[in-house]
């Protein structure tokens, strides 16, 4: 299926209704045709992997055409321009995510544009630093601890940002990071406890929301398990 055949597939699916629902949650109104994401992962299914067809999807600026493409480009073809070019366009915390979490974080370029974009100012380059670091801690299972630790570094400068965007990315590393094992969620919290200090409204939310739930039973039980395995 071409570019063309999947925009109208798309807009077959829209509903403006849905647009405005999904402006309350922060999503980008522009250009959105209010196609929900179960949609979208099951046109992604049906087209399959083409790299062509999501560098054309990309292009179209669509909203759901840019959630689209991630799901169906090829992580092998992805060059570092074509990553400098998507994140300088992403406009919404979704795109942003979605790009990071089934595309970015796949790519062999992704550990050092996390660290690299985390610490750009832009609101939601910025965020994409800290949303691939989440990705990678969750989808990354053969990584050396060594990466994640040099995370919480950035994690720890990041997390003064006021930003709703970034502050909320910059908490998301560092909870899926302390959540890896055992060793992380002792180096994670040792981070936050770190953040908490910081004369920072959102280094304080950071750290207390990290806290809780590394803390919790739910996640030191599951990571015992995993441990003793």
């Amino acid at each position: 299926m071409d570019a063309e055949s999947v925009l109208r597939e798309l807009k077959s699916h829209g509903s403006p209704a849905a647009v405005k629902g999904m402006a309350r949650f922060g999503i980008s109104s522009k250009n959105t045709l209010g196609v929900s994401v179960p949609t979208i992962r099951g046109l992604a299914k049906k087209l399959g992997k083409d790299h062509a067809l999501a560098l054309a999807l990309w292009e179209s600026g669509i909203h759901e055409a840019r959630l689209l493409a991630p799901m169906v480009d090829e992580p092998g073809k992805v060059t570092e321009a074509q990553m400098e070019k998507w994140v300088r366009d992403f406009d919404s915390w979704d795109v942003c995510d979605q790009c990071c979490s089934n595309l970015f974080d796949r790519t062999r370029l992704a550990y050092g544009k996390a660290s690299a974009w985390a610490g750009r100012e832009p609101e939601f380059v910025k965020r994409a630093g800290f949303a691939l670091m989440a990705a990678l801690a969750v989808h990354d299972k053969k990584a050396d601890d060594k990466a994640f630790v040099s995370f919480l570094e950035l994690i720890e400068k990041g997390a003064t940002d006021e930003r709703n965007f970034v502050k909320k990315a910059v908490n998301w590393a560092l909870r899926q990071i302390g959540k890896r094992n055992v060793r992380l969620n002792r180096e994670a919290l040792v981070a936050a406890k770190e953040i908490s200090k910081l004369k920072s409204p959102a280094a304080r939310w950071v750290a207390s929301d990290a806290i809780k739930e590394l803390r919790s039973e739910a996640v030191q039980s599951r990571l015992r398990r995993s441990s003793a395995a």
